[in-house]
C-alpha cells in the first residue's frame, strides 16, 4: 500500500500547487474594487456595460463598482489600498499628487473638458455679473480662464460661494452665471427650461484635457500591469460599444440604478458620448499641467509622465 500512500500524496500536492498561493483555481477571474467619483450616471455607462457583457472577467478581473462616500473619498482610498481604482476629475487627481499620493491615470473615461460657465448674460456682460462657484480651486480656475478668454478682468464680477446648488440659485436668479459642468447642471436646467449659455472653458483658453480618468496606485501600475491592463482593455472595449450604441450603456447603467431617469441619463450621455475612451494626448496632458498651474489649482505643474501611464 506504500505505492498508493506516494500516489495520493502526489495528488494532493499537484492539487495545491495548482490552486497557487492565494488558493484561486487556475485562469480565475481576479477581484477588483472601483470607486466612482460621483454617485452613478451617464459618464459612468462604459463601467457598467463592461461589467454586463463580461468584458473585465474577460480580461481576467471581477470589477466590483462602487459609489464614494464623499467626493474626496476616492483619493484617500486609493492611497489606503482601499480600493483598486478609482475614477478621478483630473483636477483633483493633480491636487492629490500635489499632496504626496502616488496616485496615477491609466486610461481616459471623458477625453475632453466638461467644466464651463453658464450665463444668463453674454459673456462681454460677466464683468458686472454676480457669479456662483463652489469654493473649490478648479472652479476659480475655470471661471478666470472664461473671463479673459472673453476679454473680462476676473476681477472684475462679484463671486459668492454657493456650494453646489449652481441648478437652484441659476434657476432662481440668485446669481447672473454659475461655474459647473455641460453634461450635468447645464441638462438638468434646459430640462427644467431655463435658459443659458454655456460656455465651455475650453473655448476660452484651455487646454482639450480629459475631464474623467481612471486612476490607480503607482504601486499597481508598477507591480500589476496585467491588471491594470485587463481593466484598461475592458473600459476602452465599452466605451467604443457605448458610442456605438448609446441605448446599450443606459441599460447596463439603469439595471445598475434603476431609480435613475432614463430620459435625463440619455441627455447627459449625448453630451459626453463622442469623448468617452479613447487614449492619452501627451502634447494636451503638458498643455493642462501649464494651465492647471498658471490657474492655481496646483502650485507646480504636474510631471506628465510620472501622472500618466
Amino acid at each position: 500500500m506504500t505505492w498508493v500512500v506516494a500516489l495520493l500524496a502526489a495528488v494532493v500536492a499537484l492539487v495545491a500547487g495548482g490552486c497557487g498561493d492565494d488558493g484561486a483555481e487556475p485562469g480565475a477571474s481576479r477581484e477588483a474594487t472601483l470607486v466612482l467619483d460621483f454617485a452613478p450616471n451617464a459618464v459612468h455607462a462604459p463601467l457598467y456595460l463592461a461589467r454586463e457583457r463580461g468584458l473585465f472577467e474577460r480580461g481576467g478581473v471581477d470589477v466590483e463598482i462602487r459609489a464614494p462616500g464623499a467626493s474626496t473619498d476616492a483619493p484617500k482610498l486609493l492611497s489606503a489600498s482601499r480600493t483598486d481604482f478609482a475614477i478621478l476629475d483630473i483636477q483633483d487627481l493633480a491636487i492629490a499628487r500635489e499632496r504626496g499620493l502616488d496616485l496615477v491615470a491609466v486610461a481616459p473615461l471623458v477625453n475632453e473638458p466638461l467644466a464651463a460657465v453658464l450665463s444668463s448674460v453674454p459673456p462681454r456682460a460677466l464683468a458686472d455679473a454676480r457669479i456662483g462657484v463652489t469654493g473649490l480651486p478648479s472652479d476659480d480656475a475655470v471661471l478666470d480662464t472664461v473671463l479673459r478668454g472673453a476679454g473680462v478682468d476676473p476681477a472684475a464680477p462679484e463671486r459668492v460661494t454657493i456650494g453646489f446648488q449652481s441648478v437652484a440659485a441659476l434657476a432662481a436668479g440668485r446669481v447672473d452665471a454659475a461655474t459647473a459642468f455641460r453634461n450635468a447642471e447645464a441638462v438638468e436646467l434646459r430640462r427644467r427650461g431655463v435658459r443659458l449659455r454655456v460656455l465651455g472653458v475650453e473655448r476660452f483658453g484651455a487646454p482639450p484635457y480629459p475631464e474623467l480618468v481612471l486612476v490607480t496606485r503607482g504601486e499597481t501600475a508598477r507591480e500589476d500591469p496585467g491588471l491594470v491592463e485587463g481593466v484598461t482593455a475592458a473600459l476602452a472595449e465599452a466605451a467604443d460599444a457605448v458610442r456605438a450604441d448609446p441605448e446599450a450603456g443606459l441599460d447596463a447603467l439603469l439595471a445598475a440604478s434603476p431609480g435613475l431617469d432614463r430620459a435625463a441619463q440619455r441627455a447627459q450621455l449625448e453630451v459626453v458620448r463622442d469623448a468617452l475612451g479613447g487614449s492619452f494626448d501627451r502634447d494636451a496632458l503638458e498643455r493642462w499641467a501649464r494651465w492647471a498651474a498658471e490657474r492655481g489649482i496646483v502650485e507646480d505643474p504636474p510631471d506628465v509622465d510620472a501622472t500618466f501611464r
